[in-house]
C-alpha cells in the first residue's frame, strides 16, 4: 500500500542531504524508474513504495526525481528560478506555485 505525499506539486521544498532548493513539479505514489537507474544513481536505496519526486532544481536548468525521505519543505519561501516554472505554474504565493490559468 502507497503512503500519502507529503508534498504536492507546486510546493518548494529542499533536498536534506544536498541542500539545493526546488519545486515539486509531479508526485508518483512510488519508484517509477528502471531499475536500472534505482542501481546506479539511488545509493542510499529509499524505499520504492513511498512518494518520490519529479522536482525543478533552483538556479539551474536540471531537473530530479527524488524520494521523499530526503525531502523537507523550504522554510526561506522564496521562489525558484528555473527555466521551466512557466510552463507549469502562474503565479507564486508564500512558498506555493500556483496554476491559476486553464492549460490550452
Amino acid at each position: 500500500m502507497a503512503k500519502e505525499a507529503r508534498f504536492q506539486s507546486g510546493q518548494v521544498i529542499r533536498h536534506r542531504k544536498y541542500g539545493y532548493r526546488g519545486v515539486v513539479v509531479s508526485v508518483d505514489e512510488h519508484f517509477a524508474g528502471s531499475d536500472e537507474w534505482y542501481e546506479s544513481v539511488a545509493l542510499s536505496r529509499p524505499a520504492k513504495d513511498r512518494p518520490w519526486y519529479h522536482v525543478l532544481v533552483d538556479d539551474s536548468t536540471c531537473e530530479t526525481y527524488v524520494a521523499e525521505r530526503h525531502l523537507m519543505r523550504d522554510p526561506s519561501q522564496a521562489p525558484v528560478e528555473h527555466p521551466l516554472i512557466g510552463v507549469f505554474w502562474d503565479e507564486f504565493d508564500a512558498g506555493q506555485y500556483l496554476r491559476t490559468r486553464l492549460m490550452n
